[in-house]
């Protein structure tokens, strides 16, 4: 299994628990209802989303690669159960789940973690079902950071230089203990389509009120929240279609049969 490079800063996220910050919020609007939906939580950490999930009624299974996050979300569990889930594994393995065994998925910021986005995008969608939604978070790919903030890649460096780096700026506490892989705009959507997934909705939500006190964020976006829709793509003599339940709302299909592929524990 490759390294959990957060298994070193798993402490630094123990006192985020809140939900309702501007990013958090976005991505739960997109994912829409969930009550009563079998939903997967990519890189879902110390569960801080997974929890949020069952609360308003959905069935989660969360999967991380940091022991030392899992651990914390399973004492969260243990001390308030919310029937969430919680597997160790590689997003990126083959063979992880069972096919079309989720209702919707969900990741925040965890695709830039990943280093092979490619992979990780065909289990997620290997995973939904036909008309299944994948909604996720990135810090926006098409824009430099500010003062003392760092976006997707290095203010001075190039939008097209992809690849892994470290930011040291003042304001991105995670990001300089952790790092992140960069990638064009064009890449994620391709890799996404590439696999069967289609972009739906997109929000660029503004970082809450002086987060930022040289206000770069609120004249450029930060953050980049995106809703996909697995659909599958036929040809007839009319042409080509997009298939989906087309009695659900939204294009997504109704629950299907149970479970995923994934192994309990470590």
């Amino acid at each position: 299994m490759p390294h959990a490079r957060y298994d070193a800063v798993a402490d630094f996220l123990a006192g985020w628990t809140a939900t309702d910050d501007p990013v958090t919020t976005a991505l739960l609007d997109l994912l829409g209802p969930v009550a009563g939906t079998r939903v997967l939580d990519m890189a879902c950490g110390h569960g801080r989303i997974a929890r949020e999930l069952a609360r308003r009624g959905a069935d989660v299974v969360g999967v991380d690669i940091s022991g030392n996050l899992l651990t914390m979300a399973r004492e969260s569990e243990q001390a308030s159960p919310s029937g969430v889930r919680y597997v160790r594994a590689d997003l990126t393995a083959s063979g992880l789940f069972a096919p079309a065994a989720f209702d919707a998925a969900a990741c925040n910021f965890g695709l830039s973690d990943i280093d092979d986005l490619g992979s990780a995008i065909a289990a997620v969608s290997h995973a939904l079902k036909p008309g299944g939604r994948f909604v996720f978070s990135v810090l926006h790919p098409c824009f430099a950071g500010g003062k003392d903030t760092a976006a997707s890649w290095p203010a001075t460096g190039s939008y097209y230089d992809e690849g892994r780096w470290t930011p040291r700026d003042a304001r991105s506490t995670l990001r300089r203990q952790v790092g992140a892989s960069h990638r064009m705009l064009s890449t994620y959507l391709n890799t996404l389509r590439a696999h069967g997934l289609w972009l739906d909705r997109m929000a660029e939500p503004l970082p809450e009120p002086d987060w930022d006190p040289a206000h770069d964020a609120d004249r450029k976006p930060l953050y980049l929240v995106v809703r996909t829709l697995k659909l599958t793509l036929t040809s007839c003599d009319r042409g080509q279609h997009l298939v989906c339940d087309q009695h659900s709302p939204e294009g997504v299909a109704a629950i299907g049969q149970p479970p995923w592929n994934v192994a309990d524990g470590e």
